[in-house]
């Protein structure tokens, strides 16, 4: 096998629609966009949802129900298996999870779950904790302390 033998994949190469090069092309003239309207203006495109000056579907139908997502509280989650690079007796707060990169991020609290074991006693320092975790933890011989 050599450079000039080479030869892309069957597929792999496929001819570009080449717009507004002459009649005979096919695709010369309006390139495809027909004749004027907004459609075949530069910047010619409507909004998702835009009906035509008409009250779209989605003003149009009565809202119900009740939304609470812009004010829910978003807990960062930590596991115990990932809580096994700290050394043991170390205190373990939000601060030194963020510079060991296990958190990053915008939110309101730290949760710790339960997944996995940990074998060293830490003192733990959070707002909310698993059932699991607290109870292998202080198996452990660790401390659990909640944040408030």
């Amino acid at each position: 096998m050599r450079l000039n033998n080479l030869k892309p994949r069957p597929g792999a190469k496929h001819r570009v629609k080449r717009l507004g090069c002459g009649e005979s092309s096919g695709h010369g003239k309006t390139s495809g966009k027909g004749h004027k309207g907004q459609k075949a203006r530069s910047g010619g495109s409507i909004r998702l949802g835009f009906e035509g000056g008409q009250m779209p579907l989605i003003r149009r139908l009565p809202k119900r129900g009740f939304n609470n997502s812009a004010f829910k509280t978003q807990y960062a989650v930590v596991n115990l298996d990932e809580l096994e690079v700290f050394d043991a007796g170390s205190q373990i707060n939000e601060q030194l999870l963020r510079e060991k990169g296990l958190i990053s991020g915008k939110f309101d609290g730290l949760k710790i779950l339960g997944r996995g074991e940990i074998t060293k006693n830490l003192t733990v320092e959070a707002d909310k904790f698993s059932e699991s975790a607290r109870q292998k933890i202080e198996q452990a011989g660790g401390s659990v302390v909640v944040r408030a």
